[in-house]
């Protein structure tokens, strides 16, 4: 008995997927609900459960190939009558999964010399048990580094195992046993460097293979995820459609930071997340988009949509690329809240686990270009958005206060925003509203 393996309903306005990874190939047995293959739209990678146990028999769509709602993935054989090896199927299944197939058999080269630690036995997800669900991140972390899943609590939903919980297990396991495998220690090593350098010129992309053509001057043409052909189409959409204009200002961040620094412990152990810079960014552009309603507006066709709602976007970093999940109903939130939110939404972009409703709507945005070392820049709009405001890096330098100059942490601001509805009076004082309330938090309590 065989069951089909089909595309799951494509969210409304996605018209088709990418296959983007096979995590099982022809011939391997499967477990019901173990995630099968991982899918690439526009905007979210969507993972594909197995429907039934039993041993893949067929794959019917390679790496590479787009797929359309409904369209037929692969075949499942019920265990039973399935063969126990996979040398007679393997061929035919083989080369209909093309890249996939090869694929597989690169990760099990790259997996089979690494040596069985204390600390990693030598155990893939195969041998994990029915309730370990592992991330796309995480479960390209247990493969490259052969490790246990069944040993790593998961603290996702329903179990599920993230890239931090892997981390946060290797981290124990090193704390306990000194003599970890160096291969894996330096794959764990640079598994947990900071988000800055996942996004530095270069990293993580594939490398340049090395040519020796008549100038020896490498290059590699790579094409783009559907994710990142997503957001060069809408970058360049915005630019053609909106008369975007930017103004700027600049903030004195010495309140702000000193109250963060005399709360920030006492918050943590309060409501069990850090107090960052974002929660006082978000409350305080609330405050000035509902004195100044067109900031929070959107443009469709010839009419203007005024927004009696509060939904920010807020950009994240991830290794696919720039995504902006969507912060609902801010103007309701506690700073708790809002920080609380933007962790998870950071967490789903690392481990690719943001929904497409995650993704949909928002009324402003924000981007914070500072945490690389962004001095000064531009934003673009995240249409049909009429603003979005950039923050920057703090830095201390020197400024005339009343006659004297002195040493003050400051931040430029940056507000782009649609001049065919927004006159440059309205978001000037937009801009010094955020401005105003920043340099005096208590504003933010006062409502004033």
């Amino acid at each position: 008995m065989s069951t089909e393996v089909r595309v799951p309903a494509l969210p409304e306005s996605v018209a088709d997927a990418t296959v983007l990874t096979w995590h099982v190939q022809p011939g391997e047995r499967v477990r019901q609900d173990e995630n099968l293959v991982d899918l690439e739209t526009d905007k979210v990678v969507l993972e594909v459960p197995a429907p039934a146990a039993g041993v893949l028999a067929e794959v019917n769509a390679a790496e590479g190939d787009v797929v359309t709602a409904d369209s037929l993935l692969a075949r499942i054989e019920a265990a039973s009558s399935a063969p126990e090896t996979s040398s007679e199927a393997a061929p035919q299944a083989e080369s209909k999964a093309k890249s996939g197939a090869k694929s597989g058999a690169a990760s099990e080269a790259r997996a089979e010399p690494r040596a069985a630690s204390k600390a990693a036995p030598a155990a893939t997800q195969d041998a994990a048990p029915e309730s370990a669900v592992l991330a796309p991140a995480a479960r390209r972390l247990v493969k490259e580094m052969n490790l246990d899943a069944s040993r790593i609590p998961g603290t996702g939903k329903a179990g599920r195992i993230t890239k931090a919980d892997v981390l946060a297990w290797l981290d124990e396991q090193e704390a306990e046993e000194p003599a970890i495998d160096p291969e894996a220690a330096a794959l764990a090593k640079q598994a947990q460097a900071p988000a800055i350098e996942d996004d530095a010129p270069g990293s993580g992309s594939p490398p340049l293979p090395r040519l020796t053509g008549e100038a020896g001057r490498p290059e590699q043409r790579v094409p783009m995820t559907r994710l990142r052909a997503r957001i060069a189409e809408r970058l360049v959409d915005a630019q053609r459609t909106a008369a975007m204009l930017t103004t700027f200002n600049e903030v004195d961040m010495g309140s702000v930071l000193a109250l963060r620094a005399q709360y920030k412990e006492r918050f943590e152990q309060t409501h069990g997340v850090r107090l960052g810079l974002m929660s006082f960014f978000v409350k305080a552009a609330v405050e000035a988009l509902q004195r100044f309603p067109i900031i929070n507006a959107s443009v469709d066709g010839d009419d203007i949509i005024y927004h009696g709602y509060y939904d920010i976007g807020i950009a994240v970093s991830s290794e696919r690329g720039l995504v902006v999940p969507i912060l609902r109903n801010c103007d309701q939130l506690s700073m708790a809240d809002v920080e609380r939110g933007i962790v998870d939404f950071a967490t789903k972009a690392k481990d690719g686990s943001l929904s497409f409703e995650e993704l949909t709507g928002g009324t402003f945005s924000i981007t914070n270009g500072g945490i690389f070392g962004s001095l000064l820049s531009t934003p673009i709009l995240n249409v049909p958005q009429c603003a979005i405001l950039g923050m920057h890096k703090v830095q201390e330098r020197p400024i005339a206060v009343d006659g004297e100059v002195v040493i003050r942490s400051m931040m430029y601001l940056a507000l782009s925003y649609d001049h065919r509805i927004v006159d440059g009076r309205e978001a000037v004082q937009f801009l010094h509203s955020i401005k105003d309330t920043l340099e005096d938090p208590a504003r933010l309590l006062l409502r004033i």
